[in-house]
């Protein structure tokens, strides 16, 4: 079976202007199975989000290959969905408008789009908000109008670069259980990078975990849970020793 995506020997470098130039990751090694849930951990400044942008197009990398289902990848395709830490939600438009805008982007037009729209909206707990404003929403709320909207246009790729670090700890979980679902639901391969260790032991498959600098990918466990998994899953000792263990190795 192919990859959805393949890094080879990747490597990225910023200009610096007091030392030239800085490898923010180097020799990165990464392949992201159909419907897989990955989640990327790492201290901060290790390059996490780098690594997303190279993935997502959003950067070339300097050095190595980067192919997505088998084909050379240099650039964003309309069927790579990303969320950001914030979401980014228009203040002048609608929920249902803001989850659209992808597909008007795109070229497409948004009427076809509208019955997926409103499935999205219903199965992340907005019924009955599709005509409100950003303004008029909660920080969980707005970000789960931020995932609707990267997964309007049905993408091959999820990408998501820590979507819930700035909400506090009880909408966090609410999230948790949210993506879960969805996932369950469309089993869209999934790239996550957090900084949150039960974060991507709870949701992920397999948890990439990088060191730097430059960032590098030190390890990658198998987390063995069945699912859906439930918040309950943090409080057992199965799951506290893959964290444990994940978190001995960003301290290595």
């Amino acid at each position: 079976m192919e990859p959805v995506i393949r890094l080879s020997s990747v490597a990225v470098k910023y200009r610096n202007n007091s030392r030239g130039f800085l490898t923010a990751i180097a020799d990165v090694n990464l392949s992201v199975m159909p419907k897989e849930f990955v989640g990327v951990v790492g201290k901060s400044g290790c390059g996490k989000t780098t690594l997303l942008k190279v993935i997502a197009g959003l950067i070339k990398p300097d050095e190595g290959e980067v192919l997505l289902n088998g084909c050379a990848f240099n650039g964003y395709r309309k069927r790579i969905g990303v969320m950001f830490q914030s979401p980014l939600l228009l203040p002048w438009r609608t929920v249902l408008k803001n989850i659209l805008l992808p597909i008007e982007i795109l070229g497409e037009n948004p009427e076809d789009y509208v019955e997926r729209a409103l499935m999205l909206i219903q199965r992340t707990g907005l019924k009955g908000f599709e005509n409100s404003y950003p303004w008029e929403l909660s920080g969980g709320m707005q970000q789960r109008v931020a995932l609707c909207r990267a997964l309007i246009h049905k993408p091959l790729l999820l990408l998501l670069d820590e979507p819930f670090s700035s909400l506090d700890a009880i909408t966090r979980e609410d999230m948790w259980i949210l993506l879960e679902s969805v996932f369950l639901y469309e089993k869209y391969t999934t790239v996550l990078v957090t900084h949150d260790i039960r974060e991507a032991v709870l949701l992920s498959d397999r948890v990439i975990v990088m060191t730097g600098k430059p960032g590098k990918i030190r390890a990658e466990v198998k987390i063995p849970f069945s699912r859906p998994r439930s918040l309950d899953l943090q409080y057992t000792k199965e799951f506290n020793e893959y964290v444990a263990k994940i978190k001995s190795m960003l301290g290595e």
